[in-house]
């Protein structure tokens, strides 16, 4: 079941990622996209190895101890829609956002790792990662923001 939703994830996103990538905003949501690709990966590979989480079934077991897909895939491409749509928006929208995107995947995360051997919390909970996901969507928002001011200036 697992390498099941693991392909099913690969291919949603292959699908998908032609539409969000594109333009407007082409240059903004590639650097949005290899940003979280980095910071989702340090923040995955601390847990890991702390041993806060293991990933049982992943993608390159042999290579990778991290889900490369999630961090390097599936995070950034969500990443990239919560920052078109919240472009426009000022700090309490943003914030307010956050919550919208941080609680259901919380939530569904801690709904995966009950019923599936995708991860498995060591030393994790669904606080956790709730902090983690709110702390990258603000991230990446901020530098998304930075990007936006510098194109101006140019």
């Amino acid at each position: 079941m697992e390498r099941t939703l693991l392909k099913g994830l690969t291919v949603l996103c292959a699908v998908l990622f032609p539409f969000v990538v594109k333009k407007p905003k082409f240059k903004e949501m590639l650097i949005v996209f290899f940003a979280k690709g980095i910071l989702a990966t340090l923040i995955d590979a601390y847990a890991v190895n702390t041993n806060r989480i293991k990933y049982p079934v992943r993608p390159y077991p042999r290579i990778f101890s991290t889900n490369i897909l999630y961090d390097l895939l599936f995070f950034p491409l969500l990443s990239m829609v919560w920052v078109r749509q919240s472009y426009e928006d000022k700090l309490p929208a943003i914030l307010l956002k956050s919550l919208m995107w941080s609680v259901p995947m919380s939530i569904s995360q801690w709904y995966l790792e009950r019923n599936s051997n995708l991860f498995k919390w060591k030393k994790w909970t669904i606080f956790h990662t709730f902090a983690s996901v709110s702390f990258t969507l603000l991230t990446i928002r901020g530098l998304a923001g930075l990007v936006k001011k510098a194109d101006k200036k140019l």
